[in-house]
Formats: structure tokens, C-alpha cells, sequence
């Protein structure tokens, strides 16, 4: 009986009694071409042993009592503890010995990788920088899989990886120890220099498409296909619209599921802008989303309920570039699916964001203090962040301290010390301001004030010797100030602690390839100068002074003005536009509008105050852009119209 028998001492029992310890001789019958290794593939499966232990006890890797005490033990074991994993520990055999019981256990074929000699057409389908940085080595291509020798099998990141460099299934299977590092060596050195991509010219969307529509549609038990990854096409197709949606610069894919026989649609948002990019075959809508849940870590069998996660797109083949997913249940048990792409963006100049130079020189004046609280407001999607690590960018040197809490943490700079907000255990902004405090801050950002006790902290912190950043989801700077105020901060130590406040939009900036100027008539040059005026620049300027001003700055040689019209071509896919920049207004606090915030004035009178002490609004300073030539006049309308 198994529960007589004494107890199992990991220490030393091992050493006495499980033969594997002593060594024992590789598998014999491996295949010596790769002819034998095909058939060897194509054979059926042997008789597996219905248990590991069996298994191990048929290797010779321990004997009958042994087994039976790690069983005991193991059934004694709290949290439990995996058979191979407890006997491995004790020191029963090497990691290499149970991969190879497990292999052959489960149906993974072993091979002898001094006997082979890899086929020229799988070392192209692999690069060698691959091949050696993972411990692959490709074998042989059989019609639409990839023979490969893997250092783990059941690696199912390091699978994905070679099918997506490959556009091929992979079937794995495991070297005798101490064989695999030599036989990469080996094998890349004696061949001809190969491609560093896949063999085939690549396919776009596309073409992946039409071969998706080609092969009929899929049954109706679609999610199971895709677990079991049996339509490498669509493996490709996800991979290749992530890879197109980075070269356009996309922010944004979304991803619609519909009934047959409508099609799916993707989109991408380029520029701020959602642009039709494919359609699929309705009958893959399931299988689609089925793929994206598994790259995330989701899980596929909910389709009720909204998920989100995130995915690394480097896992599967591709650049470093992180993706937040979300899927959305729709009607008819349909989801759709929306990928953001996070990560790869780094912090950009300063004074490359779009800053006109009153602003830039104002910002930089206010970063200079010690201390005190300065915020960036906006909608939505306004770059607000993009702001943030800019200015981060222009303060993180070796003097300084910097903290950041974020969420989700969207761009990354060496130096700063970032935390990724986790409210599900409790990990908020507000905890992350205390124990910032306590970590000897200088400078201390915050991803965004949602309530009054971090707006609270944020003002204390920036009231004790700390220079506080934050964001706001706000439609001007005024409003930043009254919105504070009425969720309960205490308006005398914010009026002392603040030290300004930039509102800001995104609108698209015109193609510099295909831009057309024309000149601008007189009339219109006076409505652009009424609209300029009316955001509430001082009367005594007047209209003349306000158009000899824009003639002197922006004009030609002869004091011309003129007009940028979008054209369209190749470089900006024909929109007119590529990239974006900012439309900002900058208030500066000084006393008059400190004694405003201190009697709670509304957001009219603080504008005033602004407007008097030099603050150029939104519209105004969108309208000095456009006759910059950076963007045109409906953009600027449209971003400002709030």
C-alpha cells in the first residue's frame, strides 16, 4: 500500500534509488535523413502510457517506489505541486530528461540533430538572427508546415513568433540534449547566405482576404478552428493588418462584425480620423475575434460580457509595439473588437509639438519653478500625454527626481520613474501621490485628476516643495480652474499653488508635398481678422494693426497672404494631410487672477483676466497657423467650435 510506505525525503532518497539520476542512454530508432524524419511524422502514435509516471518508470528515469513516495508527497502537497516538476526538483533527472519523457509521452517526435542535415528551403523560411537568439533550428518544409527543432514545444510564444516569420504551421520536435546550439551553428555556417525574410514576396491585407474569401466560408463552429490554429491564413491576415496599420501610424483599429452576408469592415484611425482600410468575410467574424482574444490572453469562450487586455506585438514576430484590445458585445451575440497602439511612441522635442513661441517661452518659464502645479486640459484624444512626456522630456536629467502614475502608461523615457495605476487593488492616483511623497520627489506627474482627494494631494504636494504636472478633461483653461474648484478643493491653497494652465486640440496638419497656396482676397482676410478679434484680443489693436502684424509675420516678400489648400498625393494617401500638431492656449496665474480664484469668479471673468494679461486663445492662435500654411481654416473651426 502506498500509504505505508515512508515518507519521501527529497534530500536523499533520490541519490539511492531513481536510475535517472545516474544518467541514462538516449532514445534509439532516430531518424538519419529527412525522408525517415517525414515518415516518422506521418506514423501513428505508439502506445503512450496512460501516466506520467508509467512514462518516467518505462525510461528508466525512477523505479516503482520512488514513484510512489513523490505520489504521496505529492497528495500531501499544499498548493500542489505537478508530478514532473516535484521529482525534478528533488534532483530525480535533468530538465532535458523529462522534456524528452514528456515529448515522447505526448506524441513529440525526438530527433538526433547530429544525424540531420536541414534543408535549404527551411533555413530561408527562418533568419538566422532568429534561429539563433531562440535555439530554433528549421528541418524541412512539408506543403504548408514548417518542421522545426525547438528547445521547448509547448513554448506557445516562441510558436507564434515562428509562424508569423515563417507564414508557415509549425510542427515541433525536441533535440537530444546538447545537440540543438551546435546543429544552428552548424547549419547557418555551411549554407549560402540567405534571405532575411520569407520567401515569398510579402502580402498585404488584401490579398490575405481574397484568400480567406477563396477558401469558402468556415463552419459554424468558428471559435474552435482558431484555437486550434488550423487557419494559418488568418494568423497571417491579424498579424499583417497590425504591421499595416504602423507603417499608416495608425492610433487606432476597429475591427465590426456582422451577419452574412454583409462583410466585416476594419478601419483605422489616421491622423484623428477613421479611414475604411478592409473588408472580410462575415463567416470568419467569430474566428477573427477568437484569434485577437487568444494574442491577449482573453478568453474566448465569453462573448456576453466586454474585455479588455493588452497585447505584445513582439511576441508574435513583430516590433515592439503594444496593443490595448477591448472587445464590445454587439447584438446578435457579435463582437466588436478595438486595438490601440500603445507602446513605441517615444517623447517628443518640446518644440516640436506645435508650440507658437509665446507659448513655448511661457511653458518653459513656468517649468522652471521649484514648485507649484501646472495642468494640461483637453478632450479626449488631444495629446494631452503626448504634452506631458514632452515636457518631462525637456526636465528629466540626472538632477532630478521624477515620479509619474499613469494609466495606462502609453510612452516610456529611461529616467523616469513610472507606475501603471491598478484601481482593481486599490492602486489609484491617490495612492500613488502618498507614496510618491514619501520617495523624495522633485518632480511628480500625474496621468489625470478624476476626483477631489487626488486633486487635494496634488495641491499639497505642489504646496510642500514639489513641481506637480497633471491633466484634466476639460474644454478651455478657464474651465480647468472653476471645474477644481467645484469638486471641493479649497480655492486659497489652490490660487497659491497653481502656476498655469494649457488647453489644447489636435487638428491635422496639411501635406507639405502636395499643399497649394492661394492668394488670400481682402474680404477674406477681414472676416479671418474679425473672427481673430472676436476670441477677445484688446479692441485698440484693431483690425489694421492686428493685418500689418500677419502681412510682416506670415506674408512674402511683398507682404502677401496667402491660403493652403489640400491636394492629395502618394505621401499622404491622398487625404491632404499627414501627421497632426497642436492648437493651444496658455494661462499664466498671476495675482489679479489668483484674487479671482480666491472669490470663486467664473470661468467668464477668469478669461478676461487672461485675455488682459496677453493669453492668445485656441482659435486664435489656429488661425495664426493657418496662415503659417500648417493647417487650413476648417480644422481649426472645427477643433475650436467647443
Amino acid at each position: 500500500m502506498i500509504s505505508t510506505l515512508p515518507p519521501f525525503d527529497e534530500a536523499t532518497d533520490f541519490a539511492k534509488t531513481a536510475p535517472g539520476a545516474l544518467g541514462q542512454p538516449g532514445p534509439t530508432g532516430m531518424p538519419r535523413t529527412l525522408d525517415e524524419l517525414g515518415a516518422l511524422l506521418d506514423s501513428a502514435p505508439p502506445r503512450r502510457a496512460p501516466h506520467l509516471g508509467e512514462a518516467l518508470i518505462e525510461r528508466g528515469l525512477v523505479d516503482t517506489p520512488t514513484l510512489q513516495r513523490a505520489l504521496v508527497t505529492q497528495e500531501r502537497t499544499v498548493p500542489h505541486r505537478l508530478l514532473g516538476q516535484l521529482l525534478l526538483d528533488a534532483g530525480a533527472f535533468s530538465q532535458a530528461q523529462l522534456n524528452l519523457a514528456l515529448s515522447e509521452w505526448l506524441g513529440v517526435k525526438v530527433v538526433d540533430l547530429r544525424l540531420l542535415k536541414p534543408s535549404t528551403e527551411a533555413l530561408e523560411r527562418l533568419p538566422r538572427s532568429i534561429a539563433e537568439r531562440e535555439g530554433v533550428l528549421p528541418l524541412m518544409v512539408r506543403g504548408d508546415t514548417l518542421v522545426a527543432a525547438v528547445p521547448d514545444p509547448w513554448d506557445h510564444v516562441l510558436l507564434d513568433q515562428l509562424r508569423f516569420v515563417s507564414e508557415l504551421r509549425i510542427v515541433p520536435v525536441i533535440a537530444v540534449a546538447g545537440t540543438l546550439a551546435p546543429a544552428v551553428a552548424r547549419a547557418y555556417s555551411s549554407c549560402a547566405p540567405v534571405r532575411t525574410g520569407n520567401v515569398s514576396a510579402p502580402r498585404d491585407t488584401h490579398d490575405l482576404a481574397a484568400e480567406l474569401a477563396a477558401s469558402g466560408p468556415l463552419p459554424s463552429d468558428a471559435d474552435s478552428a482558431i484555437v486550434s490554429e488550423s487557419d494559418n491564413t488568418l494568423v497571417r491576415l491579424v498579424n499583417t493588418l497590425i504591421g499595416e496599420a504602423i507603417e499608416r501610424r495608425a492610433s487606432d483599429i476597429h475591427i465590426q462584425t456582422v451577419e452574412p452576408p454583409h462583410p466585416m469592415r476594419v478601419r483605422l484611425r489616421v491622423d484623428g480620423n477613421l479611414v475604411h482600410h478592409l473588408e472580410l468575410p462575415a463567416s470568419y467574424r467569430f474566428a477573427l475575434v477568437a484569434r485577437l482574444k487568444i494574442m491577449a490572453d482573453l478568453d474566448i469562450s465569453e462573448h456576453r460580457k466586454p474585455q479588455d487586455g493588452k497585447i505584445d506585438f513582439a511576441r508574435f514576430g513583430g516590433p515592439h509595439i503594444e496593443l490595448r484590445i477591448v472587445t464590445v458585445p454587439t447584438r446578435q451575440g457579435h463582437e466588436d473588437v478595438v486595438l490601440r497602439l500603445l507602446s513605441g511612441l517615444k517623447p517628443m522635442p518640446l518644440d516640436t509639438i506645435g508650440l507658437a513661441e509665446r507659448n513655448l517661452a511661457g511653458m518653459r518659464t513656468l517649468m522652471s519653478r521649484p514648485y507649484g502645479l501646472i495642468l494640461i486640459c483637453g478632450p479626449t484624444g488631444c495629446g494631452k500625454t503626448t504634452t506631458l512626456h514632452s515636457v518631462m522630456r525637456e526636465m528629466n536629467t540626472e538632477e532630478r527626481n521624477i515620479w509619474t502614475a499613469e494609466d495606462p502608461v502609453e510612452i516610456t523615457q529611461t529616467g523616469l520613474r513610472q507606475v501603471q495605476i491598478n484601481a482593481r487593488i486599490g492602486w489609484t492616483f491617490a495612492a500613488a501621490m502618498r507614496t510618491f511623497l514619501r520617495a523624495d520627489p522633485d518632480v511628480i506627474m500625474i496621468g489625470e485628476m478624476r476626483d477631489e482627494e487626488t486633486a487635494r494631494i496634488a495641491v499639497e504636494a505642489s504646496l510642500t516643495g514639489h513641481l506637480v504636472m497633471s491633466t484634466l478633461h476639460t474644454n478651455s483653461a478657464a474651465e480647468s480652474v472653476t471645474r477644481l474648484l467645484e469638486i471641493g478643493i479649497d480655492p486659497f491653497t489652490f490660487a497659491d499653488s497653481l502656476l498655469g494652465v494649457m488647453a489644447q486640440r489636435l487638428v491635422r496638419r496639411l501635406c507639405t508635398t502636395c499643399r497649394r497656396p492661394e492668394p488670400m482676397g481682402d474680404d477674406v482676410l477681414q472676416e479671418l481678422a474679425r473672427d481673430y478679434l472676436g476670441g477677445g484680443v484688446s479692441a485698440d489693436e484693431g483690425n489694421a494693426a492686428l493685418v500689418a502684424r500677419w502681412r510682416r509675420d506670415y506674408g512674402d516678400e511683398h507682404g502677401r497672404l496667402r491660403t493652403w489648400r489640400r491636394h492629395g498625393c502618394d505621401t499622404c494617401d491622398g487625404h491632404g494631410y499627414r501627421g497632426r500638431l497642436g492648437l493651444h492656449e496658455l494661462l499664466i496665474a498671476d495675482e489679479h487672477l489668483r484674487l479671482l480664484i480666491h472669490h470663486r469668479a467664473p470661468a467668464g471673468e477668469l478669461l478676461a483676466a487672461a485675455l488682459a494679461s496677453g493669453m492668445v486663445t485656441l482659435r486664435q492662435d489656429g488661425i495664426e497657423k493657418v496662415l503659417a500654411g500648417l493647417t487650413d481654416l476648417s480644422e481649426v473651426i472645427a477643433a475650436t467650435n467647443a
